[in-house]
């Protein structure tokens, strides 16, 4: 019995395959400008609130996708902050090891000797 021949695939516009491929490694990240980043006073006794628990939440989420220790998320969402554009500070990591306790979102937990595997499917968007 004889090998089946292997399917083969012509590729004829070599330009957009290309950069079909190049797509297919871009990261990108949104910070939506009108998302409310500082916290407003809220009137109870103690020192207020800086951040927003949506910007908690956002720097949290960063560092349970990527697995940074908090200091390394500080300058992580830093970073994309600068490239984002918008002025906004960052929450310290002191601030992002306190506030989960006071937050309604709940974090996923993801164990530290578990593989994580992201797969994103970007040929829909």
């Amino acid at each position: 019995m004889s090998k089946p021949t292997p399917p083969t695939c012509c590729t004829t516009n070599w330009r957009s395959y290309d950069a079909a491929l190049k797509q297919r490694g871009s990261l990108q990240i949104w910070f939506d400008p009108e998302t409310v980043w500082l916290a407003e006073p809220s009137g109870k006794p103690g020192r207020p609130a800086t951040f927003t628990d949506a910007a908690i939440q956002a720097c949290l989420t960063s560092n349970a996708l990527f697995g940074l220790p908090l200091r390394q998320t500080t300058g992580l969402v830093e970073s994309l902050l600068k490239l984002a554009g918008p002025d906004w500070s960052v929450p310290d990591f002191s601030t992002l090891w306190s506030r989960p306790s006071g937050l309604d979102v709940v974090l996923l937990y993801r164990p530290g000797t578990v593989t994580l595997h992201l797969l994103i499917d970007s040929t829909g968007i």
